[in-house]
């Protein structure tokens, strides 16, 4: 028999999305709730927070030589 899922544990996909709303502000209250309750792995938030970032300055510099260019 299998064992089920522990569900206060969330994946590293759900985390990387939690991330990505909270970078745009955009965020339900319900979920919001979820998050604060726990259930994300602070590695994952790290390294998601980490991604968002690089790829918010990438977009930023990609912009900007686009319009010096």
């Amino acid at each position: 028999m299998t064992k089920p899922k522990d569900s206060t544990t969330r994946s590293f996909g759900r985390t990387m999305k939690a991330i990505a709303w909270s970078f745009t502000g955009l965020r339900r209250k319900r979920d919001f709730d979820d998050d604060v309750e726990g259930g994300m792995n602070p590695f994952h938030v790290l390294a998601a927070a980490l991604i968002g970032a690089a790829l918010f300055i990438g977009v930023l510099v990609a912009f900007a030589r686009y319009a010096v260019a």
